[in-house]
């Protein structure tokens, strides 16, 4: 059974840092990439940050040097390190697995104020 659970989000003040987790069970060899997609209110979902099957990263210009995304293989869980926080990144936070993300978790909320 492929699910992916997210954890960590919560309110936070602007500047602030909140950690997000996602454990993943299930995933085959065409779910090794991963990443964080974000839909704040009123927004389309929106592509965060993104970790290949080779360890290579992508983030989003809004987030760049603030977010930080890691894995622990061991552990089947992939991280969000989210620093300075703005209100602009307010949001639903879902992970996702596969390129295309064809697996996704039930999102974890995000507020900052």
């Amino acid at each position: 059974h492929v699910q992916l659970v997210e954890s960590g989000g919560g309110s936070v003040q602007a500047g602030g840092s909140l950690r997000l987790s996602c454990t993943a069970s299930g995933l085959t060899s065409d779910e090794a990439d991963m990443g964080w997609y974000r839909q704040g209110p009123g927004n389309p979902c929106e592509l965060v940050s993104y970790v290949s099957r080779d360890g290579s990263t992508y983030y989003a210009d809004s987030v760049k040097g603030r977010f930080t995304i890691s894995q622990d293989e061991a552990a089947n869980t992939l991280y969000l390190q989210m620093n300075s926080l703005k209100f602009e990144v307010t949001g639903l936070y879902y992970c996702a697995a596969g390129d295309p993300a064809n697996v996704w978790g039930q999102g974890t909320q995000v507020t900052v104020s």
